[in-house]
């Protein structure tokens, strides 16, 4: 019998198992958490406890997404990947509000950070994705040939275009389909318009967060089969969003979904969802 949260014997892989999402942290006074961070994670989320995940499950490499508790100290994401090489990759955060963040990318790339992630708020706190400090930004994450994810909600999309259009040599990749309202399903063309630029990705992640409905949370393929449809499995992800996904789900069901329970995706469909996409973007040994 399988343990909770992993996957049966029965299921192992016809192909490669890459997570592209995921966040570690510790509550450890060498990585403090941000002044800004209220109501911090009383338990850790470490390397080690992913790693079992990783195992029990066949996923072979995983990509840390800085946790948004440290803000811009990307530390604790570094020496996760240093300590457990070459399982890891990682994107981290700059501050976009701050005119120094394409420096602060260069130097975060060049100790190993392969991405950037910046979080726009879909209200007016979040406007500075259309300001001025963001062009330089995302050219130098471009000239860095790095990729530039983004999560934001679904109403912030049009704002991305501008900022696509001047740099179309940039991967860029929205996270958790964009968390588009389950009862707004107009709101999808959103995502959908951004199909026109050849560089843009989606992950198809938090169908179990946006879901009204259980697991297999049917309502929320409705939207997979939608951007399936337009952006192809060749620009199409996972994740797990671990453990963001432990308030409605486990590690083995955000993958098992995609893996067994969206029956329109055939095996070389899969074969990019769940890892050759995810390679065209981190290129793991």
């Amino acid at each position: 019998m399988a343990l909770p949260g992993t996957a049966s014997g029965d299921n192992v892989p016809k192909y490669r198992i890459v997570d592209p999402h995921v966040h570690v942290w510790a509550n450890d006074p060498h990585y403090p958490w941000a002044m800004e961070t209220k109501d911090a994670p009383q338990t850790d989320r470490t390397p080690a406890m992913l790693l079992e995940l990783m195992r029990a499950n066949h996923v072979e490499r995983t990509v840390l997404v800085q946790y948004i508790g440290y803000r811009w100290d990307n530390r604790y994401a570094a020496d996760s990947v240093k300590k457990n090489a070459p399982k890891f990759m990682a994107v981290c955060r700059v501050n976009p509000v701050d005119a120094a963040a394409p420096g602060q990318l260069s130097f975060l790339t060049a100790q190993g950070f392969h991405g950037v992630r910046l979080s726009p708020p879909g209200d007016a706190s979040g406007d500075w994705i259309k300001g001025p400090l963001m062009p330089p930004l995302w050219r130098r994450a471009e000239s860095l040939r790095v990729p530039m994810l983004i999560l934001a909600p679904i109403t912030r999309m049009p704002d991305l275009m501008p900022l696509i259009e001047l740099c179309p040599d940039l991967d860029v990749v929205i996270d958790h389909l964009a968390d588009c309202p389950i009862d707004q399903p107009q709101e999808l063309d959103k995502l959908i318009a951004l199909v026109r630029f050849p560089r843009v990705f989606v992950k198809i992640s938090h169908t179990w967060a946006i879901s009204r409905q259980p697991y297999p949370w049917l309502d929320a393929q409705e939207y997979v089969k939608r951007l399936y449809a337009v952006y192809g499995p060749q620009r199409l992800m996972w994740g797990t969003d671990w453990p963001v996904h432990e308030r409605w789900t486990t590690y083995a069901k955000t993958l098992s979904v995609v893996r067994d329970d969206m029956k329109f995706l055939n095996d070389e469909d899969k074969s990019w969802i769940l890892s050759k996409t995810i390679e065209r973007i981190w290129r793991f040994a």
